[in-house]
């Protein structure tokens, strides 16, 4: 369904725009209204995604349930990206420019704990262990915002110029191993090669808790970056070799366990000690695993981790040290080493120019004083790989009211309030709206 305005809806646009929109564009205020009249079904929608959650590489249900929505309101489906992706074309009654507008759709091996009444209880297999599935990096709130805002678009389809295109991503947060998936597979399976947008925008909830200052992004406030605004993601992953024994007589084996012990320990010195102390990078080690049985030392251990950089340098550096300090512990120990790196996010960048077109946009619906310009962070997103193709513009939206608390991305008490389901609806709409009207 769409509809068309009277002359006189029009001219207040106008009105309230000071003349810097095109006259015809649909006011603030009807968005407002039209957000209004769909919030309740987007909301049940987020809580319906946030109750059955899907792991990377596995969002069949929720791929479904996106392209029949999109189907419903007359847009162009593409289903089956990058396995269960989905991409929604609606192109407006005059010609114009395109913009893309992204959500991605996994949840994460992560057993919630939440008070929701809504609260996932599914449990699935990851890395061939049987896991608790959740949200618990806002991806619900993504997914329903995103179809809110193409429910909304449909309706003033008759008003929009140009074309919009709603890209539905799996996997971002990393494909299982041995598979594609994630925004790198959407770009290099084509994704832009029929209909190339002129530029790619997206939000990701901000559910963090309060840094050392007390600060952090409430409930409908915005942060964003100029140029450099997540790190680069390089996964490391390890197999320190030694020789097994029995517990009782260690100096029969090669100690995989010790040796690799002593380089994570080391890793860290790489920061500490052999880069400049202004520079900005993050090297964690996330997994050692090792051992089956209390008195055996045992062949392997396998370390796995993370590289988050902002410039390709830093990066050569880290890989390169470690490289080193692999290889002089294991040669000290008589044991062996397999490491490899893996950079599976590049850097996401806000184009500048892009960045400065559309952040007025975000201050005239929240105020100045609710937007805020903020350092590059140390999280990673795939986003990069469509922001390299086209001039991009990502952004944080608070999504923790007052008198709630989140224990942070990734954690079983991440919370987002169902109000940031209307909040990112009405900016998304409004950013693409005013995005398409300013064409010259």
């Amino acid at each position: 369904m769409h509809r068309s305005r009277p002359i006189i809806a029009a001219a207040a646009c106008l009105l309230a725009a000071g003349g810097a929109m095109a006259a015809d564009r649909p006011s603030d205020a009807e968005i407002s209204a039209l957000v209004a009249k769909h919030s309740g079904a987007a909301v049940a929608e987020r809580q319906d995604l946030h109750r059955n959650p899907e792991l990377s590489n596995r969002e069949t249900r929720t791929g479904d349930l996106v392209a029949k929505r999109l189907k419903a309101l007359g847009i162009e489906v593409q289903a089956g990206i990058a396995h269960t992706g989905v991409v929604g074309i609606l192109k407006g009654s005059k010609p114009g420019r395109t913009i893309a507008i992204r959500a991605d759709m996994d949840g994460l091996p992560v057993t919630e704990q939440t008070d929701y009444p809504f609260k996932s209880t599914v449990r699935s297999t990851y890395l061939g262990q049987d896991v608790g599935v959740m949200h618990a990096c806002g991806h619900d709130v993504h997914t329903a915002a995103l179809l809110g805002t193409a429910t909304i678009l449909a309706e003033i389809r008759d008003e929009l110029p140009g074309t919009v295109m709603f890209l539905f991503q799996p996997a971002e947060e990393g494909v299982p191993a041995g598979e594609r998936g994630g925004a790198r597979m959407m770009v290099e399976d084509g994704v832009f090669s029929k209909l190339k947008p002129d530029a790619v925008i997206a939000f990701h909830t901000n559910g963090a808790p309060p840094d050392d200052e007390g600060d952090n992004e409430r409930l409908g406030t915005v942060a964003y970056s100029v140029g450099p605004a997540f790190a680069a993601a390089t996964r490391w992953e390890a197999t320190v070799k030694g020789r097994q024994a029995h517990g009782s007589t260690p100096h029969l084996g090669v100690d995989p366990i010790v040796t690799a012990s002593e380089i994570v320990l080391a890793i860290q010195t790489i920061r500490s000690r052999m880069l400049s102390p202004l520079s900005d990078n993050v090297i964690t080690t996330g997994i050692f695993r090792s051992g089956e049985r209390h008195n055996i030392i045992p062949e392997s251990a396998y370390l796995g981790g993370t590289i988050r950089t902002f410039d390709d340098a830093t990066l050569e550096t880290i890989e390169a040290r470690m490289r080193e300090i692999f290889d002089g512990y294991t040669k000290a120990a008589h044991a062996t080493y397999e490491l490899s790196f893996d950079t599976g996010h590049p850097m996401t960048v806000n184009d500048a120019g892009l960045t400065a077109e559309l952040v007025p946009t975000l201050e005239r619906l929240l105020g100045k004083d609710k937007v805020r310009l903020a350092p590059p962070i140390t999280g990673a997103e795939d986003f990069s790989y469509f922001s390299r193709v086209v001039p991009g513009f990502y952004f944080r939206l608070g999504v923790v009211p007052d008198g709630k608390s989140s224990g942070g991305h990734h954690t079983p008490t991440f919370y987002a309030a169902d109000e940031s389901v209307p909040i990112a609806m009405r900016l998304m709409t409004t950013l693409a709206v005013d995005y398409l009207n300013a064409a010259p």
